[in-house]
């Protein structure tokens, strides 16, 4: 299929074939629900941490005897149910990262990218590079293309300008080809694409 490529200026410059076999698949939520979930879980940091029995603070002998007292048998103070005693079934440091295999990622990328070509909020640039790092000037560039969400994708390299320039622009977001990933493209309203970054996802998901 092909799109038409713009300028920053909004000015239509030519156009750029998109495979099928990387914009043109049918998206499926299930499928997309789990890349953002593995993605979300690797971010956890897993640090929460209660005390457990063996680990609270306290004596280690029998509070009374096992019979004769009325009262309920105990065997330490710092059980659960005494104040100031251990925390049963509590979240302790762990791992929350789990598993997903590489074609189910790549399959959820290309599926993000063919969500947002089909719901035309897909925008492809001739370049993403701006002659000074001015935030005023390029935010103005974005106000002519409709731009207020926006997860914004160039090749390998980015230009220092741009990446500066876009950084202070609320709901804009900033990255090189080998960052795209499914969570951004679809935290955003419009994914705008390079014609280097196009060039370069194709090449990569074929």
């Amino acid at each position: 299929m092909k799109t038409t490529v713009k300028s920053l200026d909004n000015k239509e410059v030519g156009t750029i074939d998109l495979l099928d076999d990387v914009f043109g698949v049918t998206p499926r939520r299930d499928i997309l629900t789990r890349a953002v979930n593995w993605q979300l879980a690797k971010r956890r940091s897993g640090n929460h941490k209660v005390k457990i029995v063996s680990e609270v603070s306290g004596t280690t002998k029998k509070p009374w005897s096992q019979k004769g007292t009325g009262h309920a048998r105990q065997g330490s103070l710092r059980s659960a149910q005494f104040r100031k005693g251990g925390v049963i079934f509590g979240p302790v440091v762990r791992d929350h990262a789990h598993d997903l295999p590489k074609k189910v990622r790549q399959l959820a990328l290309r599926m993000a990218l063919a969500a947002k070509q089909q719901d035309g909020k897909l925008i492809v640039l001739d370049t993403a590079k701006v002659e000074s790092h001015k935030t005023k000037e390029l935010a103005a560039k974005f106000v002519s293309l409709g731009l207020t969400s926006a997860l914004i994708i160039d090749g390998a390299n980015l230009d220092p300008n741009f990446s500066k320039a876009a950084r202070n622009i609320p709901h804009i977001d900033v990255l090189p080809e080998q960052g795209a990933n499914v969570y951004d493209i679809l935290r955003r309203d419009v994914l705008v694409l390079t014609k280097n970054a196009v060039e370069q996802l194709q090449e990569r998901l074929k």
